[in-house]
């Protein structure tokens, strides 16, 4: 397993326009929790977190900024940029997961962290 190619195509997947692509990368039963929210489990429902993100941002590209490895933990920086549907806003927005991956390389667990008032403030105002 190679973990760069495996975060250099997660971010492939989320530019991809493919809920279903993105939840992929989780195993069977992976959850993602996002800012200390409540966790998101299973692939289905990564899913449909996804496809959330997607009719807010239907143009939205998802870049690996930089990445570290320690064993099977993993912390994948990345950018969000997108247009906001309901706003037309440009949005530009930095943030990271931390993920737990099985023996498969799949995604068990990722803690996910990003700015949510300047998320808001780019969704009002722009970059």
């Amino acid at each position: 397993m190679n973990i760069a190619d495996t975060a250099r195509k997660y971010a492939e997947a989320w530019s991809s326009g493919d809920p279903d692509a993105v939840a992929s990368y989780y195993a069977e039963n992976g959850s993602i929790t996002i800012n200390r929210g409540d966790p998101i489990e299973g692939r289905k429902a990564v899913s449909e977190m996804a496809a959330g993100f997607y009719a807010e941002f239907p143009d939205l590209i998802v870049l690996l900024d930089h990445l570290r490895v320690a064993g099977n933990h993993v912390m994948f920086g990345w950018t969000l940029e997108g247009t906001h549907s309901g706003t037309g806003q440009k949005v530009r927005v930095p943030g990271w997961e931390e993920w737990d991956l099985d023996a498969e390389g799949k995604v068990a667990e990722s803690r996910g962290w990003f700015d949510a008032g300047e998320y808001e403030r780019q969704i009002a105002e722009g970059i």
